[in-house]
């Protein structure tokens, strides 16, 4: 069983008549917020239609099952910031993606979805292998804004990318799952600049 990925899905919304686009939306809420009070194991298409008040064939019409369905309530609900513009820096992509990866992780819904996606996984392979493959996408963005700081020489060349990448992300998830609170802004600036160093310097 695999999810389509938000890359692999065609997107077309400017095309799309409005009340589908619409109909849409309100699955998406649906999904979530029943992956957050039951569980990936009680979400079922049957209880998503329920909650949206639409018919299981209109879902099957969007979506292939249910793993297709949070792949893309997830996606809506967490769109990572586009690269920087011409003369932006590799720092501030890192800050701008780690600061929405918090603020993220601060809604309340978003963060339900994490522990019932982990405890999911460990019970069900191919919800392991959609969940580990959805996490690897959303991080790689993150890992290539840190490898281009490394090759700029903004940022220092002992770091390795993927290592500093779970660094930044690691202290967000653990203080919001494991305390209930998420990091405020100025504490996720100030992990940025230990995980990446200060600015202004120059590294070689």
């Amino acid at each position: 069983m695999n999810a389509s990925t938000p890359d692999e899905r065609p997107r077309s919304s400017d095309r799309i008549d409005p009340r589908i686009t619409q109909t849409r939306r309100v699955v998406r809420e649906a999904v979530l917020d029943e992956l957050a009070d039951a569980g990936f194991g009680g979400l079922t298409v049957e209880s998503v239609a329920a909650r949206a008040g639409v018919g299981k064939s209109t879902i099957y019409r969007h979506w292939r099952d249910r793993l297709d369905l949070v792949a893309d309530a997830l996606e809506q609900l967490n769109r990572q910031p586009g690269p920087q513009p011409d003369g932006g820096t590799a720092r501030k992509q890192i800050e701008q993606l780690v600061h929405h990866f918090a603020t993220a992780m601060g809604d309340p819904r978003l963060s339900a979805t994490v522990p019932a996606l982990i405890e999911a996984a460990e019970r069900d392979a191919s919800i392991a292998e959609f969940f580990h493959r959805y996490n690897a996408q959303r991080r790689q963005t993150l890992v290539d804004a840190i490898a281009a700081g490394i090759e700029a020489g903004e940022l220092p060349g002992h770091l390795d990318s993927e290592l500093t990448a779970l660094a930044l992300i690691g202290p967000i998830l653990y203080r919001r799952l494991m305390t209930g609170e998420p990091l405020s802004t100025a504490q996720v600036t100030d992990l940025v600049a230990t995980a990446i160093g200060p600015e202004h310097r120059a590294w070689a």
